[in-house]
């Protein structure tokens, strides 16, 4: 095989469908290909081609719907195989920029499918079925990663080294160590480490020993240290640790001193689970100690993450200790206001919604949530306690990580603290004055859980919610509308400016651009269908069969759904162990083709139910 062929071969092995193949069929299938050329701006396919396979060497390749909107964008490694399959797009395609293709006569295709069982099963496969299998495969490969004691020390040692030389004097060292909030300062001559000091030392060595605080700090370090190598596996650190007795352990390599990890570090990231911060919130008695609790929950989400758990289990995780936060904190707000306003004066519910509501929460995630009265609420009366109660519980809840609502969807906000009934009639009158700004809030209804208090108060909102929605066209095509705003950003994959520019430039916002518009579409087939389950998976399986959701769509969503959030789950698990804050802005160059490709894939699904809700509310969606 010539050079020519062996690049060809080499690069198809790389993509589905072809990488499917046995060897000898790959290694036969650059003959039977021809290379075309497009220019800039000429109409795809070839003219002058017979049906044909086409495979993107290089180059862009837009295709249009009947409406003209962009439905999708070929790039390098990306299959065209609708004439084969007699399905070419109805609005064209266009060559968007110069581009190579591969192309493979159809007749010879039909041959290799019925040679290759597993290429045929491809492109049989139903949509769902390509995202489930393709989320199985990621899934093979993310078991391959190891466990967070077996990943090298320096993922343990980030922060540079604080140092100090030998001649420091005692009190100088003492004030580096409260400034830099380190308990331990590495001793450093010529860049070689000849000793340490601990907290342990200061107050044993020098105020117990009763040496002057003017003498230098070699005079208290311990000298013949145990080291580490960066390289070195977490669990030997822990070993080496537990066996000497100490708390610190320097991160040493030819190049010297490199970082310090310490046994509570090691510890803290084999105790981080759902179960153990639970019962720490129960024994928290101030906000500080909620804050502190919370603060581990970036570690829980990373340590799920390398145990193989999925998207959905974080999420239950995450939002069950933020139920546990909530809860404790509304029973310390009790006690603080007792002394001065007295118990609750009635009966309430405190209830969640957004993403904690459907139990989808991550470590990045703001605070969604309203207070439900019992209906004897009467304002001159009870308005004092229960603002103070929203007041004292939204700060903490802000205080413990959970951002404040930009929207102002919290109890602290007079409009989203009422009675049952009084939640009622408004929800109603959202329904018959519908707009865009009263769907977008009533939505929030559809997610609406008690966290703590009185569930029984809710229930009248939810049936009226439910029952409303199911028979009142209008409203839902208004929430469509609303739903249809966010579209899956195909140009992210030919690395355009996706997100604003700053920060966040040349990123794809997963959150906005791909998770959203499920959960929209989940909650409007529920809606129509008049079911009252929370939860995106929880809607779509529900809904799946009824006379808006086929069971096919209805799986395609929960496989896109699944493999979105297992992408979001790997890209906030990664910035968490660099000590980055979590986001949901994704760069297309920290993707595998794999991932590349069953993206776009997902894209497609996402934007073809899109096109479905679309023309079931014609009139609103189209204004």
């Amino acid at each position: 095989m010539n050079v020519e062929l062996i690049e060809i071969r080499d690069f198809l092995a790389d993509y589905p469908p072809f990488s499917l193949l046995d060897p000898a069929a790959l290694d036969a299938l650059p003959k039977q290909m021809a290379v075309r050329y497009q220019r800039r701006g000429s109409a795809f396919p070839p003219a002058g081609e017979g049906a044909a396979l086409y495979v993107v060497r290089k180059g862009a390749i837009e295709q249009r719907n009947a409406d003209g909107r962009l439905v999708d964008m070929l790039g390098e490694g990306d299959v065209f195989d609708a004439l084969c399959l007699g399905t070419p797009p109805a609005g064209g395609a266009v060559a968007v920029e110069d581009t190579l293709l591969y192309l493979l006569p159809c007749p010879d295709l039909q041959a290799l499918r019925r040679e290759q069982p597993r290429l045929d099963e491809y492109f049989v496969r139903s949509a769902a079925e390509h995202l489930r299998h393709a989320r199985h495969t990621l899934d093979r490969q993310a078991q391959q990663r190891p466990d967070l004691m077996a990943q090298p020390v320096s993922d343990f040692a980030q922060r540079t080294p604080v140092t100090a030389s030998p001649e420091l004097s005692i009190r100088e060292a003492s004030r580096l160590m409260t400034s830099e909030r380190v308990s331990a300062l590495m001793v450093v001559e010529r860049d070689q480490l000849v000793g340490i000091v601990t907290d342990r030392d200061l107050r044993s060595r020098c105020l117990a020993g009763n040496v002057s605080p003017e003498e230098p700090v070699a005079r208290i370090m311990t000298t013949g240290v145990a080291s580490i190598g960066p390289e070195n596996a977490a669990s030997e650190a822990l070993l080496t640790m537990t066996r000497r007795g100490i708390h610190h352990l320097p991160v040493v390599d030819a190049g010297g001193v490199r970082g310090l990890v310490s046994a509570t570090d090691l510890m803290r990231w084999q105790s981080a689970n759902a179960v153990h911060l639970a019962g720490q919130i129960r024994k928290c008695t101030s906000v500080a100690a909620l804050a502190a609790v919370s603060g581990e929950l970036p570690e829980l989400q990373m340590r799920m993450y390398a145990g193989g758990a999925n998207a959905a289990q974080v999420g239950q995780a995450i939002s069950s200790v933020n139920d546990a936060i909530t809860c404790r904190l509304i029973e310390l707000a009790q006690q603080a206001m007792a002394p001065d306003l007295g118990p609750a004066p009635i009966p309430f519910a405190w209830a969640a919604c957004g993403s904690q509501g459907r139990h989808e929460q991550t470590a990045h995630s703001d605070q969604d949530n309203a207070l439900i009265l019992h209906d004897d609420y009467r304002p001159p009366v009870h308005a004092a306690w229960f603002e103070a109660l929203a007041r004292i519980v939204n700060d903490g809840l802000d205080a413990c990580g959970f951002r404040y609502c930009p929207g102002k969807v919290m109890a602290g906000t007079p409009d989203w603290r009422q009675a049952s009934q009084a939640w009622v009639k408004t929800f109603e009158g959202w329904m018959r004055h519908t707009d865009n700004m009263g769907a977008m809030l009533a939505a929030n209804f559809l997610d609406l859980r008690v966290v703590f208090g009185d569930a029984t108060l809710l229930t009248p909102l939810h049936e009226t919610v439910v029952r409303e929605c199911a028979r009142n066209e209008g409203f839902l095509a208004r929430m469509a509308a609303n739903a249809l705003e966010n579209r899956p950003p195909l140009g992210f994959f030919r690395n355009l400016l996706v997100a604003d520019g700053g920060d966040h430039a040349h990123t794809f916002d997963i959150k906005r651009g791909g998770l959203i518009p499920i959960i929209d579409l989940a909650r409007i087939h529920a809606l129509s269908a008049g079911l009252a389950e929370i939860g995106t998976v929880a809607r779509l399986r529900a809904a799946a069969g009824h006379a808006t959701l086929s069971n096919e769509a209805a799986q395609e969503l929960e496989e896109a759904f699944t493999f979105l959030g297992g992408l979001r789950q790997r890209h906030q698990a990664g910035q968490i162990r660099h000590g980055q804050p979590p986001d949901n802005f994704i760069s297309p160059e920290s993707l595998t083709a794999l991932e590349r490709t069953h993206l776009k894939a997902v894209f497609a699904v996402i934007g073809r139910l899109q096109d479905v809700l679309a023309q079931r509310y014609p009139n609103r969606t189209r204004e």
